[in-house]
């Protein structure tokens, strides 16, 4: 608890340049200040720095970059390793868990201790790790590190403790798994082949027991080579010389044959009664030519040989087509008999495995189903169905079916969305799989006791939305909705045009949701905006589409010719709406120099469509090309269900919308809404039009490039094709498009066309484009840019990193770099200082630098006081922008409905103008006892619902006044706002400045938002140096500072996201969605959430041999590997051979990887001092009720006596 002076009235407020030189804000980064304290109030903060803690919780999608693939038959849980060291374990829906090796080398192979709870991986690195499952985190126990030989194969027989493992020299170690140390018993390559053979065999590429005696090793070199190794008496049994190379083998169940799988397309068939010669060769996939030869394959890659009871053996492998075939897909081929079934993979394949019913190989397998790993994909095949149906995935391995460009995460959302959108997007489900249920079912997970809906939704580079259940860590499709159905079908360009032809035009940059109203918002990359509104019944409906001309430039205002011709400025706090949309997209339409103008990028379905149950399109926003300039891209965007408005910016100025009436209100640039409140005097400048390239999503190529541009050289570099950005390596990144937000005021992020290149020696070369194209070559998703630390040379540099992130957005905007270093500015030398964030290192100022604009970065409708003397609050538009610049734009709306439909809007600038450093990234309201303010909503109602006269029609609004709860505080609310670099809480309508926080001075927020944590408000930032921080409400003391996660990639950046209950996300890879709290309720709450991955079964019996199959099938029940391998027998292995690493869940780390067996050790502790004590206590009674035996045994006795020698007539 704690008190805080607040300023209410009586207070004398400053213009914005002395509020930015107030005692307020001249104080050290990381320290709050208050103002003067004429009357106090009470807030009492609830949270501090023991609510915080972060963790990851859940990561959804499919693994990246997969490697490896294990199965355990008896638990049912399915592991999968991947490049970068992680392992994804799954079992049933809920049961979803991944491990991160530290080394972060690749995955090589995964074997399960089958019914034990463990997994051993082999990394790259020649590590083996042994991982414990047996609890909800699963934990490192040991590890073992090959220094001399590196690991090629790892075989662990069934119920062994024994692993085998073969190397790149061809050797073969045996390792303990309970203790993770080498036997000394190793199979040496020169002992294996035969004296005779002049050449290495080749690396280890299969090592198997035999399925009738375990104490025979089957051991495949990669040249061909194939050894049965008498493991008892250390010899080889028989070697076979193959001419073509192995790459698998596989056993029949009953030990006497066993088939491998060639890099020639073949497959070869050998019985251990004569090894001489395969007894069959074929070529699965080979046909005979009309010479007699047979065509060339490709290798066999991989082959199972699984038997069954009541058919005849499958035989499944990879690989294996004819060369000759171009642009065929993958495939697997099931041989099952005679027949013989190919199925075609959408993607290579990495792994796949055969499940079985038995986890013992010397059984009939009885194989029903295969688990297949793609690159991109993950399927079973049900092999009990004559047709092969794959299973429908219960997992949500499909986030990336089109890259991931965007993303936004609601928590505590209206319970009834949910179910709706399910029941829509059912409809919609794929047909075909499987009816039997997914055999992957391991493990055991239960529904959290204090779960609340929550939605994730991704926007896709196809222009695709996906609404996902979130909602108890678990993550299940809902309902996907095609924004391309809104637009016509591009034209087909053919010849120099095809160059040109973009190839996601439809790309979401950012969406925007009202959950109670069911409004949604989507922004694309062609600058577009669609408006969606949500409908249970399907409808014929038409588009209505409005074209804005927001091509404003700061050169513009300088001629008043051009200022008379420019319809995107209207005067100074006019609240007349612009006359200029529904402009005619006539494609021929031409300035006098050819170029292109009013002409969207797209064109809009313009006849009635039949709209299906979901989210229907009403309303399609265009920015227009002007005089040939292609629109630049929508960086900011806002819309309220109550007000009927929506509001978006670019770099060049602001626009509003009435959807209700389809008009547009409002349409300016930066310079006119200030008015006469200009904090800065702009530079004046040549009329010339600057040209722009887009950027944002889009994809860096060869394009024009400014002669300034070309004239500073640098390091740094920007690479084209690769898609790949170069930074120094302190992570400067200047990251400025983020979501479609400016995050950095030093680059231009919102600029039209492609970055331009030096002109060549036939001159200037210009771009053009068709009327119905945007000005982007390829949306690049978020889950694919990349930002590599490593400094890269070429020949164009950059004196700055803003120099270099200007280039790649096109156009520059203001900074307050070159506010401190222009004189013409008023600022004092202090304020100059104060203010100097420099993210350049270059010590002048260039023209390109100064060649600048001001974004419109974020947007905000609430209802509050748009000047100092009003007295009560109204609906309001708050504007932030590039400079960190705040304006208050107060609006008339009507409130009866009839007038509302009718009547227009009223808006205008008020001259309020509040500053901070850096890009205004959010903003928050509170009232004046700390609690959030919601911004007032619509209640849903479907407008294409049956007609009942029963039924309202008119909207039915939902407000939450600031005052609504003042009457003891009086009137007026806080406001947050969050820029780069600072926070501030500020009274309204007085506009006191009551705290600031520095929040850095080295990096720069990338992304903050006000939320709900333990019943009550904080802010939440994530900056680009990776830390996530918390400041509390309203008195931003900082609460939590981790350093998470370095920003090495611009994915992370673009799709990082908070949300209410302590949560967050981000893309982690271009398939992956982490998930993680900075909640401690929420981290205790945890292990509750998790899935368990081990669950109690009994190993199911071996099937009784019978007498004589165990009398002449070998001994391999005899066979004792403990007597054979221990260091009694085998000795020690060379110490300087591997490295024994105990792992942290062996050790004290074993308290961090499993809370949950601390808190079981701390219950048997208990018990146990409560059992002592009662153990002490029947002791005692024992002790007196001996003592008391003694008594009665000593009368006894005395009475024995009294009466021994006394006749029975004496009694």
């Amino acid at each position: 608890m704690k008190k805080f002076r607040k300023v209410l009235d009586g207070l004398t407020t400053s213009s914005p340049g002395g509020t930015m030189g107030s005692p307020s804000s001249g104080s050290a980064a990381g320290t709050p200040t208050a103002a003067p304290t004429p009357k106090e109030i009470d807030i009492q903060e609830t949270l501090v720095s023991e609510n915080f803690q972060m963790c990851k919780t859940v990561r959804h999608g499919f693994p990246c970059q997969p490697t490896a693939l294990a199965f355990d038959p008896v638990q049912k849980i399915l592991a999968i390793g991947s490049r970068t060291g992680g392992v994804r374990i799954l079992g049933r829906p809920g049961v979803d868990c991944y491990c991160q090796h530290e080394s972060g080398s690749a995955v090589l192979q995964l074997q399960f201790l089958i019914n034990e709870g463990a997994l051993v991986t082999a990394c790259a690195d020649d590590t083996l790790h042994l991982w414990n499952l047996r609890q909800r985190r699963p934990a490192v126990l040991h590890s073992l590190k090959f220094n001399r030989e590196r690991i090629t194969f790892c075989h662990l027989p069934f119920q062994s403790k024994w692993l085998y493992v073969g190397t790149e020299r061809g050797n073969t170690h045996i390792v303990n798994i309970e203790s993770f140390i080498l036997s000394g018993y190793v199979i040496m390559w020169n002992k294996a082949i035969e004296l005779s053979t002049k050449t290495h065999p080749g690396p280890v590429v299969h090592l198997s027991d035999c399925p009738k005696d375990e104490g025979k090793l089957l051991i495949g070199f990669e040249s061909g080579m194939i050894v049965q190794w008498d493991l008892r008496g250390k010899k080889a049994d028989f070697r076979i010389c193959y001419d073509e190379a192995i790459h698998s083998a596989g056993w029949h169940h009953e030990g006497k044959q066993f088939m491998c799988s060639h890099s020639d397309g073949s497959l070869s068939m050998w019985n251990l009664r004569n090894t001489t010669k395969p007894f069959q060769v074929t070529f699965p996939h080979g046909k005979i030519q009309k010479d007699g030869r047979k065509e060339s394959c490709k290798p066999i890659l991989k082959v199972e040989y699984k038997t069954s009871r009541s058919s005849e053996p499958f035989v499944i492998f990879s690989g294996g087509l004819s060369y000759d075939k171009a642009g065929r897909r993958p495939t697997l081929t099931i041989m099952h008999g005679k027949a013989i079934t190919v199925l075609e993979m959408d993607y290579p394949i990495v792994e796949f495995m055969a499940l079985c019913e038995t986890p013992y190989n010397n059984e009939v397998q009885e194989p029903y189903a295969v688990v297949v790993l793609l690159e991109k994909d993950l399927i079973v095949v049900d092999l009990t169905q004559s047709n092969y149906p794959v299973f429908e995935n219960p997992y949500p391995m499909d986030i990336h079916e089109s890259p991931v460009t965007c993303t936004a995460y609601f928590a505590d959302c209206p319970p009834d969305i949910i179910p709706i959108l399910y029941s829509i997007g059912a409809k919609h489900k794929k047909t075909g799989y499987s009816q039997k249920e997914w055999p992957i079912a391991g493990g055991t997970w239960t529904l959290g006791s204090n779960t609340y809906p929550e939605i994730i939704i991704t926007g896709h580079a196809d222009g695709s939305i996906k609404f996902w259940d979130a909602s108890a860590i678990t993550l299940q499709m809902l309902y996907k909705l095609k924004t391309s159905k809104a637009f016509e079908k591009p034209k087909p360009v053919e010849g120099r045009a095809a160059d040109l032809v973009e190839e996601d035009p439809f790309a979401v940059q950012m969406v925007s949701w009202c959950p109670q109203s069911r409004i949604f918002c989507v922004v694309g990359i062609s600058a577009h905006i669609i408006l969606y509104r949500f409908s249970k019944y399907d409808a014929n409906t038409q588009i209505t589409s409005l074209e804005v001309r927001l091509q404003c430039e700061s050169e513009d205002v300088i001629s008043p010719s051009d200022n008379e011709n420019n319809p995107c400025f209207s005067e100074s706090g006019s609240h007349s709406p612009q006359t200029h949309h529904h402009h005619p997209a006539s494609p021929g339409s031409r300035t006098p120099e050819g170029n292109k103008d009013t002409i969207p990028c797209l064109k809009v379905k313009e006849r009635m469509v039949r709209v299906p149950p979901g989210y229907q399109a009403e309303l399609v926003i265009q920015l227009l090309w002007v005089d040939g300039e292609p629109p630049q891209q929508i960086t900011s965007l806002d819309i309220n269900s109550a007000y009927g408005l929506l509001a978006f910016g670019n770099c060049n100025g602001l626009a509003v919308v009435d959807y209700l009436q389809k008009t547009i209100l409002l349409c300016m640039s930066t310079l006119d809404l200030y008015g006469a409140a200009d904090p800065y005097q702009r530079l004046t400048r040549s009329p010339r039009r600057n040209r722009q390239s887009t950027s944002g999503l889009t994809e860096l190529s060869d394009n024009q490039q400014s002669i300034d541009m070309e004239r500073s050289k640098s390091p740094t570099s920007v690479k084209g094709p690769g898609r790949k950005l170069s930074l120094p390596t302190d992570l400067k990144t200047d990251l400025d498009h983020v979501n479609g937000h400016c995050t950095s005021p030093t680059s231009q992020l919102c600029s039209a066309g492609k970055p331009r290149v030096p002109m060549g020696p036939e001159g200037p070369r210009l771009t053009r484009r068709g009327p119905g194209r945007p000005p982007f070559r390829k949306a690049q998703s978020a889950a694919c840019m990349e930002i590599s630390l490593p400094v890269s040379h070429t020949e164009v540099g950059y004196t700055s990193r803003r120099a270099m992130l200007q280039q790649f957005h096109g156009v520059t905007m203001y900074s307050h770099d070159e506010h401190h270093s222009t004189p013409p500015y008023s600022w004092t030398e202090k304020e100059s200082r104060e203010n100097s964030f420099s993210r350049s290192r270059s010590s002048s100022v260039s023209s390109i630098d100064r060649d600048t604009k001001e974004a419109i970065t974020t947007l905000q409708f609430g209802e509050s006081y748009g000047r100092k003397n009003d007295a009560l609050p109204n609906p309001c538009l708050w504007v932030g922008t590039s400079l960190g610049v705040v304006l208050v734009i107060p609006m008339s709306i009507p409130t009866d409905h009839e007038e509302r439909m009718e009547e227009p809007v009223t808006m205008g600038p008020s001259g309020t103008v509040l500053m901070l450093k850096g890009s205004v990234l959010r903003f928050g309201f509170l009232d004046c006892m700390g609690s959030l303010i919601q911004s007032p909503y619509e209640v849903w109602r479907d407008l294409n619902g049956p007609e009942d006269p029963d039924r309202v029609r008119k909207r039915k609004l939902v407000h939450f006044s600031p005052s609504s709860s003042q009457d003891s505080c009086g009137e007026g609310h806080l406001a947050v706002v969050c820029s780069e670099r600072q926070a501030k809480v500020i009274l309204m309508p007085s506009q006191s400045v009551l705290f600031v926080h520095n929040i850095t001075e080295s990096s720069f927020v990338l992304r903050a938002d006000v939320v709900s944590v333990s019943n009550s408000v904080c802010l939440a930032c994530f900056c680009a140096n990776g830390h996530i921080m918390t400041l509390s409400l309203p008195s931003l003391r900082p609460l939590m500072d981790v350093n998470y996660l370095p920003l090495t990639d611009m994915r992370i950046a673009r799709t990082f996201c908070f949300t209410n209950g302590g949560q967050a996300l981000y893309l982690s890879s271009p398939t992956e969605i982490q998930r993680i709290t900075y909640s401690q309720e929420m981290c205790d709450n945890l292990q509750e959430m998790l899935g368990e991955l081990f669950t109690p079964i009994e190993t199911p019996e071996a099937q009784n041999r019978g007498f004589l199959k165990g009398f002449f099938g070998g001994n391999s029940h005899n066979f004792d590997r403990e007597e054979l391998f221990g260091e009694a027998a085998a000795g020690k292995a060379s110490r300087s051979l591997a490295q024994h690493i105990p792992g942290q869940a062996g050790m004290e780390g074993m308290k961090v990887a499993a809370s949950g067996v601390v808190g079981d050790l701390a219950r048997a502790r208990i018990a146990l001092d409560e059992r002592g004590q009662r153990l002490g206590e029947l002791e005692d009674r024992t002790a007196l009720m001996m003592s008391s035996a003694e008594v009665f045994s000593k009368h006894a006795h005395e009475l024995m006596l009294k009466c021994k020698d006394k006749k029975w007539y004496q009694f």
